[in-house]
């Protein structure tokens, strides 16, 4: 029996890379109780390969529950699969990714077998003598961290930000079992299905998933400022951020936001352009691979946790790296 679990994520049959960072955290805490790690899979036409990855990456078992009416993701039947599968196992622990669906799926489940659940945690352990998840979560809009626990109900469910832990290297010589569980109707609810998807447009921007990532903060001194820095980001071929300070004072809009109380990155490049570098800031870039940090106060923050630290006046450093990707990329000399 396996009492830590995760949760797969999947999309067109093929897995999330959020779905390795769940099991880096479950492997953490189920080495430490001593028991099992479980990957639970739903979908359609997951090939077999994808599973015996998930146990390369750290599960030592991966529940496979697979249909057609399950290739989308539908609140109410992955909650009415994953309450079968509950009650069968008995899991104590369950991790899924704070995206959105698991934002979505997870409370909902959270009522239908009556446990406790916290959101949006940064750290996960385990309590000493109880065997108690503790869930550690941003709270008072980032100004604290508070730690959770739910010793009076089981399983014990937390979702995870993405990109906030790396993935475990594949171990090939891993092995382990991979379990299909039956679909039944009654685990399907047909009161809902997928009929297309839409993207909203409006300053859309996935952070968490993009390679290089410009951000700006409060050292543009204005909204407008924000152009030099969506250009760089084209030029790098990355996404805008921004720090909770630019957001807080309208200059771009919250789903740039990086930081504790905004998204979690962890980027091949990150570039903070006029960012001092709050302790809830740099909780949100710190798996970022190569950090670069742009302002003119020598003592920021952000310096000291940078690989390269540019001390200098953004209006003239950020001019000049444009200049040079311009050169680099064929365009203006």
């Amino acid at each position: 029996m396996s009492f830590v679990w995760t949760i797969a994520e999947q999309h067109d049959g093929k897995l999330r890379d959020v779905s390795f960072e769940l099991l880096a955290r479950g492997r953490k805490l189920a080495d430490k109780l001593g028991t099992k790690l479980a990957s639970v899979l739903i979908g359609d036409k997951v090939g077999e390969q994808a599973m015996e990855e998930l146990i390369r990456r750290g599960a030592d078992e991966v529940y496979s529950i697979q249909d057609p009416r399950l290739a989308n993701f539908v609140c109410e039947s992955y909650a009415r699969v994953l309450t079968r599968v509950i009650k069968t196992y008995q899991p104590s622990i369950i991790l899924a990714a704070a995206t959105s669906s698991g934002r979505t799926l997870m409370p909902y489940l959270a009522i239908k077998v009556t446990a406790g659940l916290t959101a949006d945690c940064t750290e996960l352990d385990i309590e000493e003598g109880t065997g108690n998840l503790l869930q550690t979560r941003p709270a008072i809009g980032g100004n604290i961290m508070a730690t959770i626990k739910t010793p009076d109900h089981r399983p014990q469910m937390a979702t995870v930000r993405p990109k906030s832990s790396r993935p475990l290297p594949a171990d090939a010589s891993r092995s382990g079992k991979i379990i299909a569980v039956p679909v039944t109707d009654d685990m399907i609810d047909g009161r809902a299905t997928v009929v297309g998807y839409r993207k909203d447009a409006t300053d859309f921007v996935n952070v968490e998933e993009a390679d290089i990532v410009v951000a700006g903060g409060k050292g543009l001194k204005k909204g407008d400022n924000f152009t030099m820095i969506r250009t760089l980001a084209d030029s790098f071929g990355g996404v805008v951020g921004a720090s909770r300070e630019a957001v807080d004072r309208g200059w771009i809009g919250y789903p740039h936001q990086i930081g504790l109380s905004g998204k979690t990155i962890s980027p091949k490049l990150y570039i903070g352009v006029g960012i001092s570098g709050s302790i809830q800031h740099l909780a949100g870039i710190k798996t970022s691979e190569i950090i670069v940090s742009v302002n003119s106060d020598p003592d920021a923050s952000l310096h000291k946790v940078a690989d390269f630290g540019i001390v200098g006046d953004a209006f003239q450093v950020v001019p000049e790296i444009q200049r040079r990707m311009d050169r680099r990329n064929g365009g203006a000399k």
